[in-house]
């Protein structure tokens, strides 16, 4: 698809904030036009019977930190890659000259900024960010997901996967407060082409980026920065195909989003609680889970059928329309 075909009908401003995003984060750019303008991809979450019930009943999806998440060294992976770029002083004094070619000192003002969030302490982002994961769903896919995927999310009971469809454009992600980002799974090497990328940009797009507010590209570099150290995963995780949900409660708080304390795993913690729900907010009436909800697919287990009925019940409950379409049993023929 072209590049004016994907843009059609976009608003000014919609375009405005889709050219700054390609600017500083255009690997990031380049997956969402991929995976959501031209493949129009699906997304699924894994996870036990009894939290996907959880989910249905109350059109909230939990958002935990990072820190309680299955790969141990999430968050702080990305950061490394980061701060080994920005400490070769040609890549650093690059990156910086570009930027101050368009609006003086404000290179150094994110990157210390971002510097203070990182450092240790209650407020840190290491201790401080929020996370949901979904990944991308494959229509081959509808009937059975991927084995190591059910092997590795959902517990040793019941798994279930929820596939939704989300719209390629909504205002839900500004009204929460939240950024909705792909994960990168790169080396090093790839990770810093990706920074030499975006000093070239800057340096193409001067006069543009000339044109807009300090406080809009002091915002656009720390989220880069941010996006970098929450989404860049280890190459090994590839196969995940994972988007992220980062809530940053300390940096970004939002009205929209609830937080509770919860024992996970014998692990007391915070949990907060993204709604999916347009009573809540109309601006969250388009990720609304009866309009996003595509299927409901149940993973291998010994008790598929109570499941399959009990699951019925509680979407149709939910206003999910021709509910009992839209839960699948899959056909992996292995019982885990």
């Amino acid at each position: 698809m072209s590049g004016e075909a994907q843009n059609a009908g976009l608003t000014p401003q919609l375009e405005f904030w889709m050219k700054l995003e390609s600017i500083f984060m255009p690997h990031t750019r380049q997956q969402r036009d991929s995976a959501i303008l031209e493949k129009d991809v699906r997304f699924v979450h894994y996870t036990s019977a009894e939290a996907a019930l959880s989910i249905i009943r109350s059109k909230r999806i939990s958002m935990r930190n990072a820190v309680c998440m299955a790969d141990y060294a999430e968050v702080q992976h990305g950061f490394e890659i980061l701060r080994r770029f920005f400490a070769d002083n040609h890549k650093m004094n690059a990156f910086v000259g570009a930027l101050d070619e368009c609006v003086p000192g404000v290179a150094m003002e994110a990157i210390n900024l971002f510097n203070q969030w990182w450092n240790p302490g209650p407020h840190s982002i290491p201790l401080n960010t929020y996370i949901s994961s979904i990944s991308e769903h494959d229509d081959k896919e509808d009937f059975r997901r991927r084995l190591s995927m059910w092997r590795a999310f959902g517990g040793n009971t019941g798994r279930v996967a929820i596939v939704l469809k989300i719209p390629k454009f909504s205002g839900a992600v500004t009204a929460l407060d939240i950024i909705f980002s792909p994960v990168v799974y790169f080396t090093e090497n790839e990770a810093h082409d990706v920074m030499n990328k975006v000093i070239a940009n800057i340096l193409n797009n001067g006069e543009f980026l000339r044109s807009v507010d300090r406080p809009i590209i002091l915002n656009n570099i720390f989220n880069m920065l941010l996006v970098g150290a929450t989404c860049l995963k280890h190459e090994g995780f590839h196969e995940e195909r994972e988007w992220r949900a980062i809530y940053s409660p300390k940096i970004r708080p939002s009205n929209l989003i609830e937080c509770s304390t919860e024992v996970i795993a014998g692990i007391p913690q915070l949990v907060y609680k993204m709604p999916l729900d347009e009573t809540v907010a109309p601006a969250l009436a388009d990720v609304d889970t009866s309009r996003i909800f595509d299927r409901l697919i149940i993973g291998p287990s010994l008790y598929p059928w109570p499941i399959y009925e009990a699951f019925i019940t509680e979407l149709t409950k939910a206003g999910v329309p021709n509910a009992e379409s839209k839960v699948w049993i899959s056909n992996i023929p292995i019982r885990c």
